[in-house]
């Protein structure tokens, strides 16, 4: 089963990090490859079990169940349901620590899922950076200062 590791400093406290990655339904306001995101059934957006259904900016749609949301532990779980990458069985956790030198965050971004062998390593290279480490790069252009 591959499996996706990225993580990354944010200059921001913790708590203002989560209140971005909290909002199941907030991917376009902080991830600049999302156009357009909605929650099924017209659920709340922080309700474990909701499902959302979105759009890259190339298009793509891709739908997503929320598994787990904790603002205690401030981790935010979810798997894919529907998406044109060749994978089954996704699921990905945003798990976010505060750094108590300089009040800033630690963010890890995971995800394990099954493929074909030989589609494997661009997977893994296309997540990893595409969306993890985009995702992390905008957030810290966000909250800085």
């Amino acid at each position: 089963m591959p499996r996706v590791y990225v993580s990354s400093v944010i200059d921001a406290p913790a708590a203002k990090v989560g209140e971005r990655i909290r909002d199941f339904n907030a991917l376009p306001r902080w991830h600049p490859r999302i156009r357009d995101s909605r929650i099924e059934n017209g659920e709340p957006s922080d309700r474990v079990g909701c499902g959302r259904d979105f759009h890259l900016q190339n298009g793509d749609r891709i739908r997503e169940r929320l598994l787990g949301l904790s603002d205690d532990d401030m981790f935010c779980t979810y798997a894919i349901l529907e998406s044109p990458m060749p994978l089954t069985d996704y699921v990905a956790t945003i798990r976010l620590k505060p750094i108590t030198d300089g009040d800033r965050t630690f963010a890890e971004w995971t995800a394990e899922f099954e493929c074909a062998p030989e589609a494997a390593a661009e997977l893994l290279a296309g997540i990893g950076q595409n969306v993890f480490q985009a995702g992390f790069d905008a957030l810290k252009r966000q909250l800085a200062g």
